[in-house]
């Protein structure tokens, strides 16, 4: 099967489940961006519950609509930061975050311009990681109609679909119970190497 999904932000374990299982991943490249998406958002599992990770982005001024490639990030604050000081406190105790610690790092601590080439390069470190050999294809112009399977509206935050994900263990389970389909990197640090295993035998419809 080949898919047409988006590149986000640490995508969730759904998406990499698609991706991984998929004969051929074909990333859309050539959408407008939208608010409130998983292009530059994710959630994972912190002492208190769920948490957002929300990548800022400058708006463009104009009227127009903006392609999601040409997107940038807002670098006024250190929402990089941010997000790593939140990926340690919720993980510092999880069993592989120290495995995978120092290949993530760059990610939250390099300079960061287009929200895309982010994403793309956060993908391909996730798949580094997981040790997933995925043939990956962009789009080179956007089409309403596909003929590929379109799991374009996984990207979609506010209308996710819930998946019958098998459970885990997950390091604040204790505290509010499981919490299914966050990034991909709460599955990473609660499961390690064991994550591809368990993306390829989940049995999902799309």
């Amino acid at each position: 099967m080949s898919i047409l999904i988006h590149p986000s932000y640490f995508p969730s374990i759904a998406q990499m489940i698609a991706t991984v299982q998929a004969d051929q991943v074909v990333f859309e490249v050539e959408d407008n961006y939208q608010k409130q998406t998983y292009r530059n958002r994710a959630h994972i599992a912190h002492a208190n519950g769920k948490l957002l990770l929300n990548v800022p982005i400058k708006h463009s001024k104009s009227k127009e609509r903006q392609k999601t490639k040409e997107v940038v990030v807002e670098d006024n604050f250190q929402w990089q930061v941010q997000h790593w000081k939140s990926l340690q406190s919720a993980y510092r105790t999880s069993p592989f975050f120290e495995y995978y610690e120092d290949d993530i790092y760059p990610l939250f601590h390099n300079s960061v311009s287009g929200l895309m080439d982010h994403n793309l390069a956060i993908f391909e470190m996730i798949c580094e990681l997981l040790g997933a050999d995925i043939s990956i294809q962009t789009t080179s112009k956007y089409e309403k109609e596909t003929p590929l399977k379109d799991l374009r509206f996984m990207i979609e935050s506010k209308k996710e679909k819930e998946y019958p994900l098998a459970t885990y263990t997950q390091v604040h389970e204790k505290n509010h119970g499981f919490l299914p389909n966050l990034s991909i990197l709460d599955l990473l640090f609660n499961e390690g190497p064991n994550a591809l295993t368990y993306l390829e035998s989940q049995q999902l419809e799309f």
